[in-house]
């Protein structure tokens, strides 16, 4: 294998890695209503199971309101069922044409633990990038036996090990931007 394709196959899974990471945040609720707490909530829409965007209109009307509007109103009692069932840390609450979700205000302990979990899936994107690096080296090792040149094999395990510095940076840039986030009252 070429130096470039193994440091691109890398590359492309340190990039993966680090877009996981940001889509488990989105699932992290920092005490502003967001419709991503509803992503896990599945409803079962004639027959089928679908998630609540797919039998429902949900929106956000203000930082603490999760209005969710079914389009058929006989779902209403079905899709409360659905997010209390989800056990998402909400409590419904409809008036016959809608539900409203509302958001409590986040103790200091809550906003710990939620620290707490995000540092934890920080840490496994870290673990993943660096099995990607691994990865990369042990390729380099396998061609430099199959005769690519010493010189080539070292430089691109250096090369592996800056792209492992670069995608670790732009993770941290994340966590200390979600650890505020979390933080702020």
């Amino acid at each position: 294998m070429e130096t470039k394709e193994i440091l691109n196959d890398a590359s492309t899974y340190m990039q993966k890695s680090i877009a996981h990471f940001e889509e488990e945040l989105l699932n992290v609720r920092a005490g502003k209503a967001s419709t991503n707490v509803l992503n896990g909530v599945m409803v079962d829409y004639f027959g089928s199971q679908v998630p609540v965007t797919g039998a429902a209109s949900v929106t956000v009307p203000d930082a603490k309101t999760i209005l969710i509007q079914p389009w058929d109103k006989n779902m209403i009692r079905t899709i409360e069922k659905a997010i209390l069932d989800a056990n998402i840390g909400l409590t419904p609450s409809n008036n016959g044409e809608s539900i409203r979700l509302s958001i409590p205000p986040m103790t200091e302990e809550r906003r710990k633990d939620l620290v707490k979990q995000v540092r934890a899936y920080a840490e496994t994107a870290r673990i993943s990038l660096r099995n990607a690096r691994r990865d990369a080296v042990d390729a380099f090792k396998k061609a430099q036996k199959d005769g690519m040149a010493e010189d080539e094999a070292k430089d691109g395990e250096a090369q592996a090990q800056k792209l492992l510095d670069k995608y670790t940076k732009k993770l941290e840039e994340i966590l200390t931007v979600k650890e505020k986030e979390i933080l702020t009252v």
